[in-house]
Formats: structure tokens, sequence, C-alpha cells
């Protein structure tokens, strides 16, 4: 990360704490009587759509049922984890604070018992009471404006990160030293010192044509601004999923598709190097996913819509 890039974070860090701050000293009632307000705004956007996205993020059957340990809105302060926090409260705040609900914090990778609110989820059926949300969004939300051609990048693939996980292991053994591959282990494990490299900055690693994301603790973090790009994606398919909604992204679609093993990479670099047209056609629908996301009002309609459909789901309040 340059020092641009880290004053650029540190400055939305501070905002981000200090606007949630002074909501904070915002009277609930404030909120809850602007909700309908907010909701009218509705009729400005596709309602199939927003109904589409609701109904996967929060895939509750009717009736479903809170355990006794579910929190009431009024009463929800959890300061372990305050991006967590402000991000949950930014839009609980708007309804009764009578109304309970679980919600689990943190790199979800197992289905919670009772239905709760997270930030990710497993991908694939069962996955009922995970009800995903805009959670930690200061961390995993980075989007980028690269106006750098694919054709005009260098023709490697790049990875970056903390290899703790033995999926980004297994990336280094098999590709450290691979001559079109520039991958390496930030973070301060000892590791081998081979796989050892300097971070690079977002934008110095869009200066290749290939980006490289592989899940870590959860979903892969650089999988949002790599999407943003004009860079290539390559990935195992995803395993788990976020209010980015991985598991709707489709392989030779949305991004290129790598066996678990990582056995075709090469394979995989040499077909997108000698037909770019069919990688240029992968970024465009890449983007075309991301543009969805970029909408702070819809994105705040579709989280109140989220909770609404959790507190329904639920048995609290009339369906809407």
């Amino acid at each position: 990360m340059t020092a641009l890039e880290r004053y650029a974070h540190q400055r939305d860090k501070f905002l981000f704490y200090a606007a949630n701050a002074l909501r904070l000293l915002v009277p609930g009632a404030l909120a809850r009587r602007s909700l309908p307000r907010l909701l009218a705004r509705l009729e400005h956007y596709d309602a199939e759509e927003l109904r589409a996205r609701v109904g996967y993020c929060a895939r509750l059957s009717q009736g479903s049922r809170l355990g006794e340990d579910a929190v009431s809105i009024g009463s929800f302060r959890d300061v372990r984890r305050w991006t967590y926090f402000f991000d949950l409260r930014a839009t609980l705040v708007h309804f009764d604070p009578r109304l309970r609900f679980h919600y689990v914090f943190g790199d979800v990778t197992r289905v919670p018992e009772h239905p709760a609110f997270v930030k990710s989820r497993p991908i694939g059926p069962g996955n009922e009471n995970s009800v995903l949300l805009k959670l930690n969004r200061i961390r995993h939300f980075r989007f980028v404006e690269d106006r750098r051609p694919f054709l005009a990048k260098r023709p490697l693939l790049v990875w970056r990160g903390n290899a703790r996980h033995e999926p980004r292991r297994a990336v280094l053994r098999r590709f450290h030293a691979h001559p079109r591959c520039d991958v390496g282990h930030t973070g301060r494990l000892a590791l081998e010192p081979a796989w050892h490299k300097p971070p690079l900055s977002i934008r110095e690693q869009l200066e290749y044509k290939y980006v490289l994301n592989v899940e870590g603790n959860d979903v892969a973090t650089s999988l949002k601004w790599a999407m943003a790009s004009q860079s290539l994606c390559l990935m195992v398919r995803p395993k788990y999923e976020t209010w980015f909604l991985e598991g709707q992204l489709e392989p030779g679609r949305h991004y290129v598709e790598l066996a678990e093993d990582y056995s075709d990479l090469e394979a995989r670099l040499d077909h997108y190097e000698a037909h770019p047209e069919e990688a240029q056609a992968i970024i465009a629908n890449a983007n075309r996913h991301v543009a969805q996301f970029r909408d702070p009002e819809r994105e705040r309609l579709i989280a109140l819509l989220v909770a609404a459909r959790y507190f329904e789901r639920t048995g609290q309040a009339p369906a809407g």
C-alpha cells in the first residue's frame, strides 16, 4: 500500500467512525419516523430485481424461530467489533426497538442455529439461517476506477496476501517461482523465505492482466476491487459468500474458474493470452456485477428490506 493509499484508507476510516459516532446521538424515534420516507424511494427502482436480491440474502422460511438469547434492537450494543456494530445498527435503528434478533460478527463459515444477521455464509442449500447484510463494509467494499485497458497490462498473474490458510500456501508452494506469476506472502507468519515478497498496493496489482483471488478465513476480500477493474479474475469456485453475492457469480462469465489444486492455472493463462476478447467479455460482465453495489441509496433500501423480511419471517412483524 502506497503512502497515498494509506492516507486515503485512514481518512475513510476516520470519517466512517466519526459519522457513526454522531448517529449514536440521534434519537431512535427520528430514524423510525424516516422509514416510510426511505421506503417510498422504492418506486425509483426495479421492484423485481430488488425482490430477488432480498430473497437471496434472506432465505428464511415463514415461522423461523428465534432462540431465547435473541437481543432487542433497543438493547443492542456490541463494542467488541465497532465496524460490524455500526453497520448493523445503521439498518436496525429504523425498526421497533422491541424487535429481537440474532447476529454473528466476524468471518462466519458455519450456519447459525437460529436466524442471524451475518457478514458471510457457506454457499449452497441449508444456509437459510444466515441472513446477509453489508457488514464491515469499510474493509470489504473497496472498489477502484481502473482506466488502464486489459491489453495494456503486464501479461502476468499477481497475488499478495497472508498465507495462514492452506489454499494460499498451496498457491505459493506451486507458483512462487513461476516466471508468469508474481505471488507472495506478506504477513508476519514465518513461512518459507522464498514465499515472502514485498506488499503491492491495489494500484500496483492492477498493472497485471490477471488477478488471483484465494479465499482466506471466508471470502477473498480482493475480489471486490478486482472485479471492478480491467484485470481478469481467476479463482477456485468460491465456497463462501457475502453481500457481494459470490454465490451468484458464474464461471466463464464473471471470472475464470481454476481447479482446486490449481493444476490448470498455466493453461488458463495460455488460453486468455491467445483469446483476449474472451477475457475482455468476462471483465465487462464482472464490472456489471459490481455496478449493482455502487448506488448507496439502493443498497440502503435493500438492507432495510432484508431486515423487514427477517422480522416478518420470525413472526414479529406483519408482511409488508
